[in-house]
């Protein structure tokens, strides 16, 4: 069954070191003729400075966006909905990196602690259960500080090219799925005509 996925504009928020051209990120970037956020520095990762380059790409979107995050991509739009509050239609995010966790390279705790408080548009969080970047229970305690229902993937690791996830189309139901309960949402939102 083919998804609609008109109507939004998409960007594409990688976590650190950026997502390769095999990952599934970078396939869907093709498919959605989404913009990636254009960080000056994926290998030492500043805050202030993801913030500022997903804040130019939301800018520059003409219809309402969807942020597609990755493992440190996701504390950054958490990050980003404290910072700027409700720009997004909505954000799907998947296998959020455990920013606090014992342990996490040093290049991560600029995005630590992370925010703790819902975000203000709907969201969608996928995570592995077997992610080696974060612990079940961290996954499913960042879904809960985040208000946003929680999609588990058995055996998945990180998500990424080294756990199989290249053009990843079964991900692509998750994005739809969250489509669908956004405009759902509008529709509810909208007053029938009398």
């Amino acid at each position: 069954m083919a998804h609609d996925f008109s109507g939004f504009d998409y960007i594409i928020q990688p976590g650190w070191n950026n997502s390769g051209p095999e990952h599934w990120q970078s396939h869907w970037q093709q498919t959605l003729a989404a913009t990636r956020v254009a960080n000056h520095d994926w290998g030492t990762p500043q805050l202030d400075d993801w913030l500022a380059a997903l804040d130019a790409a939301v800018a520059s979107a003409a219809q309402p966006v969807i942020v597609i995050a990755h493992s440190l991509g996701c504390a950054t739009v958490a990050h980003y909905a404290a910072r700027y509050g409700n720009k997004l239609a909505g954000a799907l995010l998947v296998a959020p990196a455990d920013v606090e966790r014992a342990g996490a390279p040093v290049a991560l705790q600029p995005f630590a602690p992370l925010p703790e408080l819902a975000l203000p548009f709907p969201a969608r969080v996928v995570a592995s259960d077997s992610d080696p970047f974060s612990l079940p229970l961290r996954s499913a305690r960042m879904a809960a500080l985040w208000q946003s229902p929680l999609h588990w993937l058995r055996d998945a690791g990180h998500v990424n090219v080294a756990s199989g996830h290249e053009l990843w189309p079964d991900g692509l139901a998750h994005l739809a799925a969250l489509l669908a309960d956004i405009r759902q949402s509008a529709r509810l939102r909208t007053p029938a005509c009398a």
